[in-house]
This record gives structure tokens, C-alpha cells and sequence, in this order.
């Protein structure tokens, strides 16, 4: 793999982080700005509204510059919204600080995706990718415990000082590791639009939607499941969230892996894994050793479906793949705002704090239903193709394509 994928997982790590600590810094902010805890989550609501909205924004925004320019750009953006949250005065500088972060969060991993996908062969894109949103999926087991520590010992304002400083580093390495790939000749925002009518793409957002969606409606209400449920401390909840990063580490290298030698069959078994697994956390719920077994599962067969995703709608948009891949981005932001709606809605009903894992477990299957649906209709248009013009299956012309 290049060295200048390591630039672009350090710049994944540092998003990763500032993304997620804030969740564990909220009381910490909220009484130092004297606001309530509610308030205070909006930090992360508009955090995730400005991933969502952000990402197709700065991606067209884009479109008239190099790949590795924007790259640079976007670091500085997120540079800048982190040295105005550690130095807000007030709480609405502050929020506007993580908006400001955010976004570049959806842009950054979207053109990144397509970035590293262009530095390797075709049957290595897959873990081109994975290796990328590795920098994201350690921050969850480094960079937020490591942040959230620091916060609550020395003080938020010194977490969000040191996020920026690795945004720094990753600016440096970008600029020095990152060749500046030719953009696609004739590549305009309409190509790029046109991308939105392929149903395929449109299939592989929503399988993203649902199938991360299945992931964080279990993983929100993790603390009050394994507290009121499972009978852990509430400092437990940290290591399981640990457990749950370690997880995510190895799904998305091996979902990375295996998705450049069968993307489909890849996801068939994460995504019935998955829905199968958030299903047993029901039940698995009430035992501590089995939930912690379980919250590491949820984290690696969800992030398994992140490198088969983000490479199908990549390969589903081939010639004008930048905006699709970033706004596939949001959709995984889309999909985390969705089901923790859902799973509040179920626990406000009265059915418990382990009635989210059966709206997980929904969600996924619905996904792998969106698979097959997805996989079904390729193949007819495959037939299709070869019986009216004799041309090559899809498949075939994708890689004399790339």
C-alpha cells in the first residue's frame, strides 16, 4: 500500500476523534458554559447535520480543483473549526466551531476514498479504503478514550488543541505523500450529478443508511443498557466502547480485504451476520461477558460493510465517483441520526433498553433485503446487455474501465 494512505488515516484518525470524544466531554462543556447537558448535545447534532450537509457542499464546491488540493483544503477547514471550539468563549462559538470541523468530515473521507482507490490497482480498492478508514475506527479505540481522559484531567479546551494539532500533521503529510493526481478529463458537476440516477448507487446509500443505521441503533443506548441491564459500572462503559473500536478495527481491514475479492457475497454475510448478532444482544444483554462479546461483534461485522459500500457506489459511479462517494458518507450520518430516533422511540414506549437492538436487527435485514434486490437487478441488466448488443456483463467492463 502507499505510504500516502498513512496521511489520509492520520487525517481520518482526527476526525475520528473530534467526531466522537465530545460525547464523553458533554458534562464537562455544559458546566463550564453553564448549559444544561441537553443543550450541550447539540454539539453533536449539528456536528452530524453538518457531516450530512456538508458533504455533497464542499464536494461541489470542489469540483474545479485538484483532489489533493481540496484534500488540503478541507484539513484546513477542520484545522480551523477545532482551534475555534478550544478557544470559544461561549457556547454558540463553540458550536459554531463544530460545524465549521464537520464540515469537512463527509468531503474529506468521500474525495479520500476516491483517492486512495486511484493510488492502487483495481483488485486492491477495497483495501485501499479500508486502510483509510482505519485512521477512524482507531480513533475509536485511541484517540477518544485518550481525548476524553485528557479532557476530564486537564480540560476539554486542551483535547480540542491537541485534535487540531493532529490536523497539522495530517495537512503536512497530505501535502507531502499525497501526488496530485490528474482530475478525470471532461468530469463536470452534471456528470457528477447523473451519478444520482443510477438506481445501483441509490441502492448502495440506502443499504449504507440501513446498515449503519442497524449498527448505532444499539451502540447510542449502549451506556444504559449495560448499566440498567447488564449490571456493569458506569466506568465500564468506556472499556465496552474500546471493545467496540477494537471491533470496528478488524471488520473494516477484513471487510476491506475480502470485499476486492467478492464485494457481494461480502456484504450478504456482514449484513446477515449483523442482523443475526443485534437480534442475540437481546438476549446477551443480560450477561457480561456475553454482552461484551457482543458490542465487539456489532463493531466488526458493522465496519465489514464499510469498504464493500463505499467501493459499490465507487464503482456504480465510475467516471464521476466524488460526489457519489461523499455522499454516501453522509449517508452513514444519516443512517446513526435515523436509528437513534428509532430506538428512542421504543424505549419511550416502555419496551426496555434492549427493544433498539430489535430495531438494529430490522434495519440490517433490511439492508441485506436491499442487497439482494441490488445484486438481482445487475444480473438482469447483465442479461439484458448480452442478449441485445453482445457487450461484456457490467462487472467485466467496470474493470476494463478502471
Amino acid at each position: 500500500m502507499p505510504l500516502a494512505l498513512l496521511a489520509l488515516a492520520i487525517g481520518a484518525f482526527g476526525i475520528g476523534t473530534t467526531e466522537f470524544v465530545i460525547m464523553g466531554l458533554l458534562p464537562e462543556v455544559a458546566g463550564d458554559y453553564g448549559v444544561s447537558i441537553p443543550t450541550a448535545g447539540y454539539l453533536v447534532t449539528g456536528y452530524a447535520l453538518g457531516v450530512m450537509f456538508g458533504a455533497p457542499l464542499m464536494t461541489v464546491l470542489g469540483t474545479r480543483i485538484s483532489r489533493k488540493r481540496m484534500l488540503m483544503l478541507l484539513m484546513g477547514l477542520f484545522i480551523a473549526g477545532n482551534l475555534l471550539s478550544a478557544l470559544a468563549p461561549v457556547f454558540f462559538v463553540m458550536l459554531t466551531g463544530r460545524i465549521i470541523a464537520s464540515l469537512a468530515h463527509g468531503a474529506f473521507f468521500g474525495i479520500g476514498s476516491v483517492v486512495a482507490a486511484d493510488l492502487v490497482a483495481p483488485d486492491k480498492k477495497a483495501g485501499a479504503i479500508a486502510m483509510m478508514f482505519t485512521g477512524l475506527t482507531v480513533a475509536n479505540v485511541v484517540g477518544v478514550p485518550l481525548g476524553t481522559l485528557v479532557g476530564q484531567t486537564v480540560g476539554w479546551r486542551v483535547t480540542f488543541g491537541i485534535v487540531a494539532a493532529l490536523g497539522v500533521i495530517g495537512l503536512v503529510g497530505i501535502a507531502r505523500l499525497v501526488p496530485d493526481l490528474p482530475k478525470a478529463e471532461g468530469v463536470r458537476l452534471r456528470h457528477e450529478l447523473a451519478a444520482f440516477k443510477n438506481v445501483q448507487v441509490l441502492l448502495a446509500m440506502a443499504m449504507t443508511v440501513l446498515g449503519f443505521g442497524g449498527v448505532f441503533a444499539a451502540i447510542t443506548y449502549i451506556a444504559p443498557m449495560m448499566t440498567h441491564v447488564t449490571g456493569f459500572a458506569d466506568g465500564s462503559v468506556t472499556w465496552l466502547l474500546v471493545l467496540f473500536g477494537l471491533g470496528m478495527v478488524g471488520g473494516n481491514l477484513v471487510g476491506g480485504r475480502f470485499a476486492d475479492r467478492a464485494l457481494m457475497p461480502m456484504l450478504y454475510v456482514s449484513l446477515a451476520a449483523l442482523a443475526v448478532v443485534l437480534a442475540l444482544f437481546t438476549f446477551t444483554a443480560h450477561d457480561k461477558l456475553l454482552s461484551a462479546i457482543t458490542v465487539a461483534l456489532i463493531g466488526a461485522l458493522g465496519f465489514a460493510t464499510v469498504p464493500p459500500l463505499q467501493k459499490r457506489v465507487l464503482d456504480q459511479a465510475h467516471g464521476a465517483p466524488t460526489l457519489a462517494s461523499a455522499v454516501n458518507i453522509g449517508a452513514f450520518n444519516l443512517g446513526n441520526a435515523l436509528s437513534a430516533w428509532l430506538g428512542g422511540l421504543v424505549i419511550a414506549a416502555g419496551l426496555g433498553y434492549t427493544a433498539p437492538n430489535w430495531v438494529g436487527a430490522a434495519l440490517a435485514a433490511g439492508a441485506l433485503v436491499l442487497a439482494f434486490v441490488s445484486a438481482a437487478l445487475e444480473r438482469r441488466a447483465d442479461r439484458t446487455t448480452t442478449v441485445v448488443t453482445g457487450s461484456a456483463p457490467a462487472e467485466q467492463r467496470a474493470a476494463v474501465h478502471h
